[in-house]
């Protein structure tokens, strides 16, 4: 009689022991995939910011062709453009982003959206250069591509939200510092940059 006692015992000590491996290994797959569908998120995001800065040496020129005496602003853009490069280079070799490195992302696009607003603004007053073909290309591929920054910015935010909810709510708040998952920031645009670029006229 002991002995089943005993048995019955170590049978449900078993199977507890099973459902809290089968929960962990759960929870830990979960976080996991969710961490990659950040990772990729991010990756997006990088690939539609460096696209956007590759347009930007092609617009400045086609720009100076028909402009050359707006030294300034064009000046302002290449500017801009170099920081927004600098910050995209340095997070692009992180895993993980920080608060930190997202402002600094977002203040570096908000800059650059500024700038970018300064000089389709002075297109105003070149009726050539608005007409010109290269330039109606350039401003069609860079409104496409604002487009496509918004939409990454969106996902990345709804990936990183995901995230961010599993490792907070119950088993993955026990189980994430275990395995050093923490928190992961989210891209939001700074006022200037939350809207695209208008580049019809």
């Amino acid at each position: 009689m002991r002995g089943q006692v005993v048995l019955s015992l170590v049978v449900v000590i078993v199977v507890i022991m099973s459902v809290i491996g089968i929960l962990l290994i759960t929870t830990y797959n979960g976080i996991v995939k969710s961490e990659k569908a950040v990772e990729e998120a991010k990756a997006q995001i990088e690939t539609v910011l460096q696209r956007r800065l590759d347009l930007i040496p092609n617009l400045v020129e086609t720009v100076k062709g028909y402009a050359q005496h707006e030294r300034e602003v064009l000046i302002a853009v290449t500017k801009a453009r170099g920081d927004a490069q600098d910050i995209l280079q340095k997070i692009e070799k992180k895993k993980s982003l920080s608060k930190e490195d997202m402002q600094g992302l977002a203040t570096s696009q908000s800059t650059l959206t500024k700038t970018l607003k300064t000089l389709f603004a002075l297109v105003e007053n070149y009726p050539d250069l608005k007409a010109s073909t290269n330039f109606l290309a350039l401003q069609d591929q860079l409104e496409g591509t604002e487009n496509r920054i918004s939409v990454a910015r969106q996902r990345y935010n709804y990936e990183v939200r995901i995230f961010n909810s599993k490792i907070s709510t119950f088993p993955g708040v026990i189980i994430a510092p275990m395995f050093g998952f923490t928190e992961k920031a989210s891209f939001e645009a700074k006022e200037e940059a939350g809207e695209p670029v208008k580049v019809k006229f």
